[in-house]
């Protein structure tokens, strides 16, 4: 957890550069999360638009898309999360410091099966992978989904960005 008031020095080959707040620094990380979650964002809207006869691509590039929205509202509140892929275990997490979106995002957490289980072919005589064949309307549903996990920030609490006030070391 970073403590307000002691500026964080950042260093590019050993030689330092700039001066940050801790809140900075923070703010920073958000942003780097948003973007990364607008690009699957993008990519899941894109590949559904293809109308291509099955919608896995584009399952995945949601459920990042919603994992990402999901981590960037949980470093802004800076509530450490482990390395997953489990949107329903970042919601139980977020749910504390964010208890007025639960309802909304539930949803959300039918997202996590595409995420891993479903990227990868599952053994002869194991079934289908329902959901993902024929009709584009269950992804434009799932798009929806990371659509309103991209909403999450703003509501959450982030603040507009900071003003730099970076002082040369």
């Amino acid at each position: 957890m970073l403590s307000a008031g002691w500026p964080i020095l950042l260093a590019t080959g050993g030689e330092p550069y700039m001066r940050r707040t801790p809140e900075q620094v923070v703010w920073d990380f958000v942003q780097e999360w948003l973007r990364k979650a607008e690009d699957d964002r993008r990519a899941a809207e894109h590949l559904l638009a293809v109308e291509q006869d099955d919608y896995f691509t584009s399952a995945f590039h949601a459920q990042q898309a919603s994992e990402k929205f999901l981590k960037a509202l949980l470093v802004r509140h800076q509530i450490p999360f482990p390395k997953t892929h489990d949107i329903g275990r970042l919601l139980d997490l977020l749910s504390g410091a964010a208890p007025h979106l639960m309802e909304q995002l539930a949803s959300a957490a039918m997202l996590t099966p595409f995420g891993v289980e479903f990227r990868y072919p599952r053994p002869a005589g194991c079934g289908s992978q329902p959901g993902l064949h024929g009709s584009g309307r269950n992804q434009e549903s799932r798009i929806r989904r990371a659509r309103s996990s991209q909403e999450l920030p703003q509501p959450g609490g982030v603040p507009r960005k900071p003003d730099p006030g970076i002082a040369a070391a």
